[in-house]
């Protein structure tokens, strides 16, 4: 009886070594899989807040004066511009704002509140004033500041990069948001001309929707965070 009683044991704790094993196999790749949702979340909130499809008409009105090879160029070129901009905030934006004293829940609710205002122009879009935008090439101004990479974007950055502690992949994130967007810009007038003025205004209002949801988000965790370090 007894030597049933030693072998049943053995079998059982084979049985949750193995359970064991297997559940740290899942847990393993849950990890992954979340690691991955959230590169896939921030590079999804940098090409909202990029908003390419609707900085088309934009894009398209500063870069009229110029033939389609040129126009082509330029955007390629502002859009670089812009990339970089943002890739030195996001390494490099919160040491500054450590030495300034602002935590990371400050620096949560201060972007959420940008990208609230900042989805608000996305839904309910102002009309631009272009006749002084268009007498001289761009050169950083207007097309990669602010029009990509605002306020809005350079908050987002440094506010992934303090969420995250991970600067590298939302680096990543950053360019893969990037791409896209530059092909929408680079094929803009055909884009145009598929979705007419309403799909455009149609999908910029969608984005802008979006974003107000990752600004309130971004705001709750800051303030949650406020409160767990102070109470």
């Amino acid at each position: 009886m007894g030597g049933i009683i030693e072998y049943s044991k053995r079998q059982v704790l084979a049985k949750i070594i193995k359970t064991g094993h297997n559940c740290s196999y899942y847990l393993q790749q849950l990890e992954n899989f979340m690691e991955e949702l959230t590169f896939i979340n921030i590079a999804m909130s940098f090409f909202l807040i990029m908003n390419a499809v609707g900085q088309i008409p934009l894009f398209l009105a500063i870069l009229s004066p110029y033939s389609p090879t040129r126009q082509k160029l330029l955007i390629f070129r502002e859009m670089s511009t812009a990339l970089i901009v943002l890739l030195v905030f996001t390494f490099f934006g919160e040491k500054v704002l450590f030495y300034l004293g602002i935590t990371h829940s400050i620096i949560g609710m201060a972007g959420g509140i940008l990208l609230f205002l900042v989805s608000l122009d996305m839904v309910f879009p102002k009309e631009k004033d272009l006749d002084s935008l268009t007498k001289f090439e761009p050169m950083i101004v207007p097309l990669a500041i602010p029009v990509i990479t605002g306020p809005g974007a350079i908050t987002m950055a440094m506010t992934y990069a303090a969420k995250t502690n991970s600067p590298l992949l939302v680096s990543l994130s950053i360019i893969a948001a990037w791409i896209p967007s530059v092909v929408i810009l680079i094929f803009s007038p055909r884009i145009q001309r598929l979705l007419g003025d309403k799909g455009m205004q149609a999908v910029e209002r969608l984005g802008g929707m979006l974003v107000i949801l990752i600004a309130i988000q971004m705001f709750s965790s800051g303030l949650i965070q406020l409160v767990k370090d102070n109470f």
